[in-house]
């Protein structure tokens, strides 16, 4: 057990969060139901793609040593277009019509676009031609059966869908998602739309942490708000474990004040904590907790209440450990290089996140300016900020053009 009165850098933090983070499980899926997902296995090609040699052009399909001398006239003796192959075999003298896809016929060898021919429905004038095997695309110029073009691990985008899809594969098996309950806790917070009296204050946390979860690859249960009550957040918490999450994020009550319940309500019905403050700005009140062994491991992890604090948090440790649950690769969310495009004064020892711009230089390197105000209530600077400056513990002051290191948010 780890003494919970240290306060853990920042790095040593997120090795924490995420040890012994995996997935658990996984699920065939309709192709359609699969963008984003991650999969489980090696997927081989069911076909060969083109499964037969094909015209890459509207023309006619001839025999390349009937195009000597030019121009010649062809007899024209039938049609291929896709769909509808030419059923016959293609002599001297003769041409089959031809169309984009189609099945080239047997005999032919060539394709000689329709812009360089005459044609009266019977008869073709080639004008020009071209060298034998021109404009055909041969059978498995794109794959052949059996041959493995996805990999374990592999994000299915746009692009490795449509290949899964040309593969022949209707189902995939990808890693199961995460399921993430989300619990904002505070007597002080009312839902948006709400008339905010005296003392209350709009939620806004879950909104944005709840996006980040389901863009990172988890199914969000977002389980409302919590009263400042050991029953209340009891209660929030043993839905959760009743509706078998993999993880448990709370917003609000992770410090150490009279109001701040989370670490010992969650104690009590058996999460075991690993990190209860960290040496972070924003975000130093962040707790970290397990429950269960093996394949049933529930993780809580604990948020500031201030909501830059909170999505600050969000993405340094949320999405990698999201990410990592959902079997996505570390890359997915590992910090770029940049470098900066402001002044920075020496830091202390914390580990800072500034809220930056992001644009490209002349050289093709990433230039991250920092704003001047980095006050951690102001969540409208967070809609403007391209990314996070990592500013390491104890730096020392830094100019513009020296290297840094950034967390994306968009």
């Amino acid at each position: 057990m780890r003494k919970l009165d240290t306060l853990i850098p920042a790095p040593k933090a997120l090795e924490i969060v995420l040890a012994d983070a995996g997935p658990s499980g996984s699920e065939k899926v309709k192709l359609e139901d699969a963008s984003g997902r991650v999969l489980v296995s090696d997927l081989p090609a069911k076909r060969t793609q083109p499964p037969f040699d094909a015209s890459a052009m509207d023309g006619y399909a001839v025999r390349s040593e009937d195009l000597t001398p030019l121009p010649c006239s062809l007899k024209i003796i039938g049609e291929s277009r896709a769909g509808a192959a030419f059923d016959g075999n293609l002599s001297k003298g003769q041409a089959v019509r031809i169309f984009t896809g189609a099945v080239v016929p047997k005999g032919a060898d060539t394709i000689v676009i329709q812009e360089n021919t005459e044609s009266d429905g019977h008869i073709v004038q080639v004008c020009e031609g071209g060298p034998k095997g021109k404009f055909i695309r041969k059978a498995g110029l794109d794959f052949s059966e059996g041959d493995v073009l996805l990999s374990k691990g592999d994000v299915l985008d746009p692009q490795r869908l449509a290949l899964a899809a040309s593969m022949n594969h209707a189902n995939v098996e990808v890693f199961r998602k995460p399921k993430v309950a989300v619990i904002a806790t505070g007597d002080e917070l009312v839902m948006p739309g709400s008339d905010a009296g005296p003392g209350k204050i709009i939620a806004s946390n879950t909104f944005g942490i709840c996006a980040l979860i389901r863009i990172s690859g988890g199914d969000v249960i977002d389980l409302g708000i919590a009263p400042d009550t050991s029953d209340g957040l009891q209660n929030a918490l043993e839905q959760a474990l009743k509706a078998k999450v993999d993880l448990v994020v709370t917003t609000g009550g992770a410090s150490v004040g009279d109001h701040d319940l989370v670490q010992p309500v969650a104690e009590s019905i058996g999460f075991e904590f690993e990190i209860a403050k960290i040496a972070m700005r924003p975000g130093k009140p962040f707790l970290f907790a397990k429950r269960g062994k093996g394949d049933q491991i529930t993780r809580l992890m604990g948020l500031a209440g201030n909501p830059v604090s909170s999505l600050v948090a969000g993405d340094v440790f949320v999405r990698p450990l999201v990410n990592r649950l959902a079997g996505y690769p570390d890359s997915s969310s590992a910090p770029l290089p940049a470098v900066l495009g402001g002044e920075l004064p020496p830091n202390d020892e914390r580990q800072e996140y500034i809220r930056a711009s992001l644009t490209l230089g002349d050289d093709g390197k990433s230039i991250a300016t920092p704003f001047p105000k980095q006050d951690s209530s102001m969540l409208a600077l967070m809609v403007k900020s391209d990314c996070l400056i990592i500013r390491p513990a104890n730096a020392a002051a830094s100019q513009i053009g020296d290297p840094c290191r950034i967390v994306i948010l968009r």
